[in-house]
């Protein structure tokens, strides 16, 4: 049975705990019993792709290390050997593995994932990823939005999804977190179907949503500020009454204030976002300017966000 949000919630709120369940982990994580989700005992939970550079030379720039280290993985990939996931583990970081049906010639047949075609291979990796310690799993992500898992039919997604946890929990490799994550918007920009892909609540540990704003780099597109990105999808996550994962995240620098919209965050989460107890940010020169020191004003507001107590559990 897993441990509900309210309850690992209000432990830490009265300051209950037994000694026999929970040790200490990486930045304040109370880690429990086995059926713990690694929900912070308050506020949120930083997290960080490093893709503009090495860990140490990134945690020098944030003025601190990140409580979660998000690595992308591929279908085919043996990630539980993988030096940067097993390196989390000693390091001090929550690995989350953002796992993609893609064995880099296009994406995997999901009617070939629920026959068990396989089979074999998910068996190994949840056998292999038993040595990591608990670890945020997010499998098949965006389903709804661009990478469309499943080619965008909400039933095939789900029986793949179901498959793929059960094999894990048949090997024992109850240490993965599933987390949830789809696109913010739907590929139409509403979230007209966005929960039909919920594999339900006995499969998903965290609920997540990926979002950034895009700036005005492109014409038509508006500037959106960090609540305005997320508005439309948290009160549908929050109706499942799990903590919630923002597995990747980024602003632009056109259009606006880059460092208002850092600096908006931890306020904004507190505030407006409560059941949001971990974010990500996507460190990487790709589309946008997303990097988090793309001025030294953009630099200096994160600087100041990841020293903030609310992100310091």
């Amino acid at each position: 049975m897993r441990t509900s949000l309210g309850l690992v919630l209000g432990l830490a709120a009265c300051g209950a705990s037994s000694p026999a369940q929970l040790d200490a982990v990486p930045n304040g994580v109370a880690d429990a019993a086995p059926a713990d989700i690694l929900v912070p005992a308050h506020g949120a939970l930083l997290g960080h792709f490093y893709g503009a550079g090495t860990l140490a030379e990134t945690d020098a720039r944030i003025g601190r290390r990140p409580a979660i280290h998000l690595t992308y993985v591929g279908w085919s990939d043996d990630w539980p050997t993988d030096a940067a996931i097993t390196g989390d583990k000693a390091d001090g970081r929550i690995p989350l593995v953002n796992w993609e049906p893609d064995d880099g010639a296009g994406a995997i047949d999901f009617d070939a994932i629920i026959a068990g075609s396989f089979d074999s291979m998910i068996r190994a990796r949840a056998a292999g990823a038993k040595t990591l310690g608990r670890f945020f799993l997010d499998f098949a992500a965006e389903m709804n939005g661009d990478e469309g898992w499943g080619g965008h039919d909400p039933a095939r997604y789900i029986a793949a999804w179901r498959h793929v946890h059960d094999l894990f929990v048949a090997e024992g490799a109850t240490n993965a977190i599933w987390v949830w994550a789809p696109n913010v918007t739907d590929v139409d920009g509403t979230n007209a179907t966005t929960m039909d892909y919920y594999p339900g609540d006995a499969y998903v540990d965290w609920t997540g949503v990926d979002g950034y704003n895009w700036g005005t780099s492109v014409s038509g597109e508006a500037w959106q500020t960090f609540p305005q990105v997320f508005a439309g999808i948290y009160p549908l996550l929050a109706a499942r009454g799990k903590p919630i994962v923002i597995g990747e995240m980024a602003s632009d620098e056109v259009g606006g204030s880059k460092a208002a919209w850092i600096e908006g965050i931890a306020p904004t989460l507190a505030s407006d976002f409560p059941l949001i107890k971990a974010f990500v940010w996507f460190d990487i020169q790709k589309e946008r300017s997303w990097p988090i020191d793309s001025s030294p004003a953009a630099l200096a507001a994160y600087r100041t966000m990841a020293a903030d107590p609310y992100l310091n559990p």
